[in-house]
């Protein structure tokens, strides 16, 4: 049985990012269908089930391709100003910050003394604020953003 369906699947693009996306939708629209009944709820859950099937059986892999490519740079740039705030939240000891001027993200450790602090962009020396509410010492670290 194994054989048969990868003997189906070959030359088919499979699954990526976007399909994903579109199965993490389907099943938020379903379960917002079980509370709100639409007809045009229910034309997004068909629409979003044939793109499900459609898509992963697709031969035409460069178009799927370029879909999902587009689909990440779609998401990256939604996603990128939050890339901060998740490592705030993930590292305790040391504070992301952006430069405003050349984007390189500053690695900060916590400071000492509460209150506003700045920090000197060793990049562009462009002044960065940083707002702290804990008892550390302070000190520049780098690493620059990939792009």
């Amino acid at each position: 049985m194994d054989e048969r369906i990868r003997k189906f699947m070959y030359g088919r693009y499979g699954s990526d990012e976007l399909y994903r996306f579109h199965l993490i939708l389907y099943f938020i629209t379903l379960i917002i269908g079980l509370f709100v009944k639409s007809k045009i709820l229910l034309l997004i859950q068909l629409l979003l089930i044939a793109l499900i099937i459609y898509r992963p059986m697709s031969k035409k892999i460069y178009k799927r391709s370029d879909e999902n490519v587009r689909f990440l740079n779609i998401k990256t740039k939604i996603t990128k100003p939050f890339i901060n705030i998740k490592k705030n939240i993930k590292d305790k000891d040391h504070i992301y910050k952006r430069c405003h001027k050349c984007k390189t993200t500053l690695k900060l450790p916590i400071s000492l003394k509460r209150g506003i602090k700045h920090a000197k962009c060793p990049h562009c020396g462009n002044r960065v604020t940083l707002f702290t509410l804990k008892k550390e010492k302070i000190e520049i670290i780098t690493s620059k953003n990939k792009k």
